[in-house]
């Protein structure tokens, strides 16, 4: 399970690190795709896989099925963690996210979410003012 906030700096050749407590449920080969809300999903290739198919069988005939389809798919990058857990994400994925320097790996069950940093923690602040909210609605549908 992935878990965990992790802050790192892209190196001069816009290289990150992966955190180490990430590094072994990933493994060496990983994808990059867009997200939602601005920031990057990252996968194993097994989890891809998974996601890949559920995506791929939503069907063509409905425009946002379309869509969201290509969004996730024509998005996705194979990238190599290379010997020391350092990855290089493609430009387009980086202007996507607007990762420049600083960046917030966030643990999220099955994938890690690679966000800008100041992206991140207004979005995390935006969560905690609603969080009362959210777990009222949580626990009407029996989630909480």
């Amino acid at each position: 399970m992935l878990i965990g906030e992790y802050k790192h700096t892209l190196d001069d050749k816009k290289r990150i690190s992966l955190p180490i407590k990430f590094r072994k449920e990933v493994g060496k080969k990983i994808i990059v795709t867009r997200g939602l809300d601005r920031c990057l999903f990252v996968y194993s290739l097994a989890e891809w896989q998974k996601i890949s198919k559920k995506i791929g069988e939503l069907g063509m005939g409905q425009a946002d099925r379309r869509s969201f389809n290509r969004f996730m798919l024509s998005g996705a990058s194979e990238i190599l963690v290379d010997s020391i857990g350092r990855i290089l994400i493609p430009e387009h994925l980086r202007n996507f996210a607007n990762i420049n320097e600083k960046v917030i790996f966030a643990g999220v069950y099955n994938r890690i979410e690679i966000w800008n940093e100041n992206s991140w923690e207004e979005y995390k602040q935006k969560v905690v003012d609603g969080a009362d909210e959210m777990a009222e609605k949580l626990g009407d549908i029996g989630a909480l």
